[in-house]
């Protein structure tokens, strides 16, 4: 039997996360000032043109709200049920969850960030299953495939899998951009399940033990970083102990860039990463694995976007986590946006988990 989807997208979700804004909520006059670009489109063809051969009934929004993003992957055969008037906003996001519900749709899918899962949620609750295609600057709750390969699996067999209970998260961004994690559970939706495909939602971990890991990890990179090499220091609570080891003061939730021990950018965006590397082409990037989620990149650290990995080189990316954190964490992923560049970190990554401690780690590539 043929599905109805209803398939939306927020237009602005993701730009801030190559300029060096940890969201796009009210940031986006900003971001373009920084040059950002949209990246939301993009992404949801990814996913689409895996599907155009597909029986599906779309259902839709007019023009960058959906309709350009179907047409872009190929897909013709589409109904509009809603219209935006100029710029979109949260209120053109639940507008047109409550078209697709009156159309009876069998499926929400949106391609946004956890701002936009809140609000289909605050419209759709758990009448229809819900998916999402990660498009934003984070994404912590646990309605979206891991990449948009993963998306159309999971669309395409929407009605054939098992929905489970999945965490839409509130993430305060202005907490977010000064440096602070703030979420809470906003509720529950429903949403099709294949392991693997569905990502988790985000744990922290800070048992006393992954405290004393933290401080080996950082003791031990402190001990093997190379004079005159650029260090890109990605986001989060490990990543954090390498910089205070070193004297430093880190942006917890930002990128920051080490060199000669000394801090020369804090808080970078893509844009001064990629001329540092110009001007310092021996270089290293340490990241952190999202916790339960597992992913190294494409998740609140997008300005180690495909370019500064490619000039930086992939061989020189370094992956750090604490014993606990890769004890919950069975599988790595990366979602760079650059499909090709993801498949050429290869099935596993090495893990320092320790002092002169390293775990192989194996890394899923859902296509």
């Amino acid at each position: 039997m043929k599905k109805t989807v209803g398939f939306l997208i927020n237009p602005i979700a993701g730009m801030g996360g190559a300029v060096g804004l940890a969201g796009t909520d009210g940031q986006t006059e900003e971001a373009l000032r920084r040059g950002a670009v949209p990246r939301a489109r993009g992404r949801a063809v990814q996913a689409l043109s895996l599907l155009k051969k597909d029986d599906i009934a779309w259902c839709t929004c007019a023009a960058p709200m959906g309709e350009d993003a179907l047409t872009g992957a190929g897909i013709d055969r589409y109904t509009i049920l809603y219209r935006p008037e100029g710029s979109t906003s949260a209120a053109d996001t639940k507008a047109a969850c409550r078209a697709f519900l009156d159309a009876g749709v069998d499926l929400v899918v949106f391609c946004g960030g956890d701002g936009t899962a809140r609000d289909v949620f605050d419209v759709v609750g758990r009448t229809v299953p819900v998916l999402g295609i990660p498009a934003g600057v984070k994404m912590y709750s646990a309605v979206f495939a891991v990449n948009p390969a993963a998306a159309a699996d999971l669309i395409r067999q929407a009605g054939q899998v098992a929905c489970r209970d999945s965490e839409v998260m509130d993430v305060d961004e202005e907490a977010y951009r000064s440096g602070r994690l703030a979420a809470r559970l906003y509720g529950y939706a429903c949403a099709p399940y294949i392991r693997e495909r569905t990502q988790g939602g985000k744990q922290v971990f800070e048992q006393q033990d992954e405290e004393r890991a933290k401080d080996d990890i950082a003791a031990f990179m402190a001990e093997v970083m190379l004079p005159e090499t650029l260090y890109i220091v990605g986001a989060g609570s490990t990543t954090a102990r390498v910089m205070e080891r070193l004297g430093l003061a880190p942006t917890l939730l930002g990128v920051d860039v080490v060199r000669n021990g000394e801090v020369i950018a804090r808080d970078a965006d893509e844009r001064t990463l990629l001329a540092l590397l110009d001007r310092y082409p021996q270089a290293k990037i340490v990241v952190s694995p999202i916790g339960a989620q597992g992913f190294v990149l494409g998740r609140g650290n997008q300005q180690i976007s495909p370019g500064v990995l490619r000039k930086a080189g992939l061989r020189n990316l370094i992956v750090v986590a604490t014993p606990g954190k890769l004890a919950g964490t069975p599988l790595l992923y990366v979602d760079s946006g650059d499909p090709a560049l993801d498949r050429e970190v290869g099935d596993s990554l090495l893990v320092v988990s320790g002092y002169r401690v390293a775990q192989r780690k194996r890394v899923l590539h859902p296509e």
